[in-house]
């Protein structure tokens, strides 16, 4: 068996042929989809990066994992996918980033270069080709092909993508350091890769810019007005970085340009195809594809990845196993990232770890799951995104730990409860778009009921599992054997 994961950093749900999408095109994703399992409502447990692969790599919510930041550092004492590879007779290959900050009880002093920076590489990972946010494997490969690169750093780089050939872009590069790899491996190989992209800049690379005329692309979804919005989006939308264009050709654009990258991808994702199915490897290979969290691409008057709104956490999620009778299905239950990880457990043959607060989606794509949940959960944490020097400090006031949020979502009705002890509650019959306020008071306490419940069932168990008794029923076989119990 071989295993592809792929990770596609800022994708959206609903972004792609497959998914119904009227304009992009997307064969690659597509046939994956058609030869795999499609999960429709998926969802990232928390945004951004650091947060959303802390939730993805360990099973874990936020809640109990506490990376909520962007340079959140990571326990050192929870397990991962990487680790659990390690255990399963893989050597697990990294292609990219993790973005997994390095706990400050393992450096080795305060002047560990690892404690400077959040995008460090989770333990447990083979490097391929590490992209560290500077991006400079990809920086000295351009300048070996005559480019003089910018000084500006990686934003920079990736704006002026539209001005390089496409086979020049991020994506290429990475594309083309897996196939080299791949060229030189034996089979069962564990491999994950992680793109860049969509992530913005807005700026597809070579002709992939040009590929979507901005005419032709949808319109995001309006903000409500100003008198009937939550003084938190009113806060959101007065930061530069988060406030999407309001005129409707730089609504376009942006929208071109990420579809332009989707389109990119598609075709690198091809060309990874393509080297396995060489191989004579296609049918003994298992594909996972997700995204760390997603976009608001302009919907309610934002981009990026932040807030409540489903955008910032409604992803990608196909699982493509030739191991197993799923082809073609539609998974129409909720599943969620932390899922992905004791799936993986499952698949390869490993106990999953007490950690773990999602559950294996294999008896979900073979029918016999039982008591599935009926709705979504993530977190977001933006205790530094307002902080100033006049802001009360902790533990006086507890001020940073009020500036978070956690959201239930399920057919009916989204729940958002705030730190502050506010909350907003979603009509989503009514109005799918999240602009219409829940009036049923009983409707409103069932949201949050099930929030409430939810936090309760997923409370941290590594020690709760084990009962020190004469008999130690169940749990000192797993102690003894080295195995994890974090």
């Amino acid at each position: 068996m071989n295993v592809l994961f792929v990770t596609l950093d800022q994708f959206r749900a609903d972004s792609y042929g497959a998914a119904g999408h009227p304009v992009v095109a997307t064969p690659t994703l597509d046939r994956l989809a058609a030869e795999g399992v499609r999960l429709t409502k998926h969802f990232s447990q928390a945004a951004p990066c650091s947060p959303g692969r802390a939730a993805l790599y360990t099973g874990m919510y936020q809640m109990n994992n506490r990376v909520v930041a962007n340079g959140s550092p990571l326990d050192a004492s929870f397990d991962n996918v990487a680790k659990m590879v390690r255990r399963a007779g893989f050597t697990p290959t990294l292609f990219g980033y993790t973005d997994q900050g390095q706990d400050p009880r393992t450096a080795t002093g305060p002047d560990d270069p690892r404690l400077d920076n959040y995008d460090g590489i989770l333990p447990g990972f083979e490097v391929g080709c590490y992209l560290p946010e500077n991006q400079a494997p990809w920086r000295t490969w351009l300048e070996s092909l005559g480019y003089e690169v910018p000084p500006g750093g990686w934003h920079q780089m990736l704006v002026d993508e539209p001005s390089r050939p496409a086979e020049h872009s991020l994506s290429a590069f990475l594309t083309n350091e897996f196939c080299r790899w791949l060229d030189a491996q034996p089979s069962g190989w564990f491999a994950h890769l992680s793109y860049l992209r969509p992530h913005p800049p807005y700026s597809a690379a070579g002709h992939f810019s040009e590929r979507y005329d901005p005419a032709e692309v949808e319109l995001p979804i309006a903000p409500v007005d100003a008198a009937h919005r939550e003084p938190n989006h009113s806060a959101w939308l007065s930061i530069p970085a988060a406030a999407a264009p309001t005129d409707e050709e730089g609504q376009r654009q942006m929208r071109a340009q990420y579809y332009g990258m989707i389109a990119e991808i598609d075709s690198r994702l091809g060309q990874v195809v393509a080297a396995i199915e060489a191989r004579g490897e296609w049918d003994e290979t298992v594909v996972l594809i997700t995204a760390d969290h997603g976009e608001q691409l302009g919907d309610h008057g934002l981009k990026e990845k932040l807030g409540y709104f489903p955008q910032s956490y409604h992803i990608i999620g196909i699982w493509r196993d030739p191991f197993v009778e799923a082809s073609g299905i539609t998974v129409e239950a909720f599943t969620e990232n932390v899922d992905l990880f004791p799936t993986l457990c499952e698949r390869l043959g490993q106990p999953i770890p007490r950690q773990v607060d999602g559950r294996s989606l294999l008896a979900l794509f073979d029918g016999t799951a039982k008591d599935w949940r009926t709705a979504a959960h993530y977190e977001w944490d933006w205790r530094y995104v307002f902080i100033g020097a006049d802001a009360p400090g902790w533990p006086e006031h507890r001020f940073l730990e009020r500036q978070n949020l956690a959201a239930v979502v399920n057919d009916e009705l989204a729940y958002v409860q705030f730190g502050d002890g506010s909350s907003l509650c979603f009509d989503l019959v009514a109005d799918p778009t999240w602009r219409t306020p829940q009036a049923d008071p009983a409707k409103v306490l069932e949201g949050a009921k099930a929030l409430l419940q939810w936090r309760q069932e997923h409370l941290g168990r590594q020690m709760t599992d084990l009962l020190l008794t004469a008999e130690r029923p169940g749990v000192w076989p797993e102690v003894a054997s080295g195995l994890p119990t974090a």
